[in-house]
């Protein structure tokens, strides 16, 4: 009995575990969704990215955020979560998408796009990358990331995502009359 009631728990839980993989150039080609439809799908991200930008003397508004004394400055840093969710908002152009994980303002997304350098996987963009930083806009106002931000990608429970359709027949043959 105690048998039975371990395997019940484990089929339970094993049941409703995720699948998340790496949401890619493939599955989204293979998909064909509509930008409505990409609105359905539960995007996440593989994992941390922080952003982080100098606040200008007189400047206060902080949201989503948190304000630290870094080296005498004042610092809003913004921490996304690995396996924070996410929705599709919009795409500014062919294959990006604008994701946003900040449950009150839809100002404030990320981007991401295909990239070859890693099997189509869907990677954050920056408006430019160096050794070690980039540069994102988030809301309204231009962020520093890590370089390893680079490499964070946006997963998908991809059991949900993709449905196959079978329609199959098997004709009798024909015969001579």
């Amino acid at each position: 009995m105690k048998h039975l009631l371990l395997l019940s728990v484990v089929s339970i839980f094993s049941s409703c575990s995720s699948s998340l993989r790496y949401y890619t150039k493939d599955i989204h080609d293979d998909g064909r969704w509509t930008d409505s439809e990409l609105k359905k799908i539960q995007f996440y991200l593989s994992d941390d990215i922080v952003l982080w930008r100098d606040i200008n003397r007189g400047e206060t508004e902080i949201i989503n955020g948190k304000i630290r004394l870094v080296e005498g400055r004042n610092v809003e840093e913004v921490t996304i979560r690995k396996g924070t969710p996410g929705i599709f908002r919009f795409s500014p152009q062919k294959n990006h998408f604008a994701v946003s994980f900040d449950e009150k303002d839809d100002s404030r997304f990320l981007v991401f796009a295909p990239s070859r350098e890693v099997d189509g996987r869907f990677v954050l963009l920056a408006k430019n990358w160096d050794k070690s930083y980039g540069k994102v806009t988030y809301g309204d106002k231009l962020f520093t990331t890590s370089n390893k931000s680079a490499f964070v990608f946006l997963m998908a429970d991809i059991d949900k995502i993709q449905k196959t359709v079978v329609t199959s027949s098997i004709p009798r043959g024909r015969k001579v009359e």
